[in-house]
């Protein structure tokens, strides 16, 4: 029990589905977990544990941002014996390869900051990556569900309301869309020796202008989330 986790150790499960949105968790679980209990409701940041398939699965939300994913996966890694994150969020595309809906795998993500990083890792590198175990194991839980998956840097952003022209921030991050969490998580992830993947689902289009509703983005990212449950099956 932690001052953000009053779930008991053994309420949570070695993997963990992570979206940012609690509410998305409590879609996730109740529809698509068995046995579902709530575990941890501390600041409303619900915790849910159920079983896929027979595989016991965590689904929590972890909040917006580096800093609030940074708490809640490494309490999860380090005081709950977790293995294994697997990020499940909405993006925004900053390429006219990734379309509304589409399905990205990050192979690794970037911040304009180096700060976490150096603070928890010891590392000055804007730059960190996903698990490649994690990242097989769901790629391959893509094919079998003949879902297309695009792999892609992201950007990890601390600024959802940025000055800076889109075509210089892509040629600064090198990125093909952008979220907020998975610096954190991967950088979690490599200090306490654990696993860690980010699934995304694009919600909206930086070039186009398109977006999906509020609703949408808690309930319609149906490829995303089963992707990322079959592939804990072999996890």
């Amino acid at each position: 029990m932690t001052a953000h986790i009053d779930a008991k150790k053994e309420d949570i499960a070695d993997i963990v589905l992570m979206p940012g949105d609690p509410l998305r968790a409590k879609f996730i679980a109740e529809n698509h977990l068995d046995n579902v209990m709530l575990v941890s409701s501390v600041r409303n940041m619900l915790i849910f544990t159920g079983e896929y398939k027979g595989r016991r699965v965590t689904v929590a939300g972890s909040g917006m941002g580096v800093p609030s994913i940074g708490i809640y996966s490494y309490e999860l890694f380090k005081l709950y014996d977790v293995d294994t994150i697997i990020r499940v969020g909405s993006s925004g595309s900053y390429s006219n390869e990734l379309n509304l809906y589409d399905v990205v795998l990050a192979t690794e993500a970037y911040s304009d900051s180096t700060s976490f990083a150096k603070l928890v890792a010891g590392e000055d590198s804007h730059i960190t990556y996903a698990t490649e175990s994690v990242n097989n194991a769901i790629k391959k839980s893509a094919s079998n569900l003949n879902i297309t998956i695009h792999e892609a840097r992201v950007h990890s952003s601390d600024v959802f309301y940025s000055i800076r022209p889109l075509k210089e921030t892509v040629s600064v991050t090198g990125a093909k869309c952008v979220e907020m969490e998975s610096y954190g998580l991967f950088v979690n992830a490599k200090a306490t020796g654990k696993k860690a993947a980010c699934i995304l689902s694009i919600s909206d289009h930086l070039i186009t202008g398109e977006e999906t509703s509020p609703h949408e983005r808690q309930t319609a990212f149906s490829d995303m989330i089963n992707i990322a449950l079959e592939s804990t099956l072999a996890l």
